[in-house]
């Protein structure tokens, strides 16, 4: 069958519309680099870009002026590289595991080096090949998660060989309260990575996350790591979202009943009419991405009407409470919205009891995915 009508047969068949807005994520991205300057913006597009296809997002990011590109995976730069010419700057957050250190060569890509048996390990690959190979080095400022210790930074600079072959072009770390902005964390972090910074005079420094750009000018350093901001989440907690909206979901109704009172709704009947009522079940569910702690807590909207989740939510379906609609509103194959003007993606993450990043990169396969171009914005 032709690839294009095997798309329009997909386009019928789905079971929601899944619209990733690239106009948005551009003028995003552009906003964050205003707010960065004089210092550069990369973009973070590990997990796929969030779960939103980084064969169409890094391309348009790529357009939009973005050089510096950062995945968590060294199998995930590989699946990047195709879609970004020979200018563009990939960087692994996670290092390597041992074995990719050649191919990592070979490709060009640069490592971030989180432990000394990492830089050990590349060290020996541009000793073996008789060359320089560029790298990231983190430390470890305060999140105990990835990067040296302050006792293994000592012993880096202590014994300059364990660094030969290397030229360490960036020097960074991540923020783990970054997006609370009252937080001391994030002062005891700034005053370490000061600290660190001073040691590697040579280095740019990369330390501002999405929420770090707008903390102020002491956290962007040289090269800001924006991620969710970039997919339209909100950069700061319990702030208003300065980001333009990148995703709007929409699922299809499968059926629709009137039930009587008594009527039990869903597995384990955790929802029990009280008066009659008349449902709409539409057809996605946590294998989607829309979470089971949705269940008997959030909503979808149609028309500016919210419409509840009533009973748990399904791996293939949800049941929502249409009663505030007029009878017929809503028909087999009509659209419900669950992200979009009425509902954030931080609201839908509220009421499933997790966090927009959560949301963005669980959606599923089985959406229609529409793109909209950087010239539709």
């Amino acid at each position: 069958m032709h690839m294009s009508a095997q798309s329009e047969i997909e386009s019928r068949a789905a079971c929601g519309v899944l619209t990733i807005d690239l106009g948005a994520l551009v003028a995003n991205y552009e906003q964050l680099c205003r707010r960065t300057a004089p210092a550069k913006a990369a973009a973070v597009v590990k997990a796929d870009a969030y779960g939103l296809g980084v064969a169409h997002v890094a391309p348009a990011l790529y357009d939009a002026g973005c050089r510096d590109f950062f995945v968590a995976h060294f199998i995930e730069a590989l699946r990047l590289k195709p879609y970004l010419r020979s200018d563009a700057r990939i960087l692994v957050l996670n290092g390597l595991l041992p074995g990719s250190e050649g191919d990592c060569a070979d490709l060009g890509i640069v490592p971030v080096l989180n432990s000394l048996e990492q830089v050990a390990n590349w060290s020996a690959t541009a000793r073996s090949r008789h060359v320089t190979l560029p790298a990231a080095l983190q430390v470890d400022t305060g999140m105990s998660r990835l990067g040296l210790e302050p006792d293994e930074v000592d012993a880096l600079l202590a014994e300059p060989a364990r660094l030969s072959g290397i030229h360490v072009d960036i020097v960074m770390s991540h923020l783990a309260c970054g997006d609370e902005p009252a937080h001391a964390a994030n002062v005891r972090q700034l005053g370490r990575m000061k600290a660190v910074r001073e040691r590697f005079a040579d280095a740019k420094l990369s330390f501002a996350n999405s929420a770090g750009i707008f903390l102020g000018d002491d956290y962007r350093g040289d090269l800001a790591r924006p991620g969710i901001a970039l997919y339209g989440g909100a950069p700061l907690a319990g702030h208003d979202n300065p980001m333009r909206p990148v995703v709007r979901l929409d699922i299809r109704v499968v059926q629709t009943r009137t039930v009587p009172a008594g009527a039990e709704i869903g597995y384990g009947a955790s929802f029990v009419a009280q008066s009659e009522m008349r449902l709409a079940t539409i057809a996605a569910g946590y294998a989607d991405g829309l979470p089971r702690h949705l269940s008997n807590s959030g909503a979808a909207w149609y028309g500016g009407v919210r419409l509840p989740i009533v009973g748990r939510v399904s791996m293939d379906s949800i049941i929502l409470d249409v009663t505030a609609l007029e009878p017929g509103t809503l028909k087999l194959g009509s659209m419900v919205e669950l992200i979009g003007p009425h509902q954030s993606l931080e609201a839908i993450a509220a009421d499933a009891g997790t966090i927009s990043y959560e949301i963005l990169t669980s959606l599923g396969r089985r959406y229609d995915r529409r793109y909209l171009g950087p010239a539709e914005r």
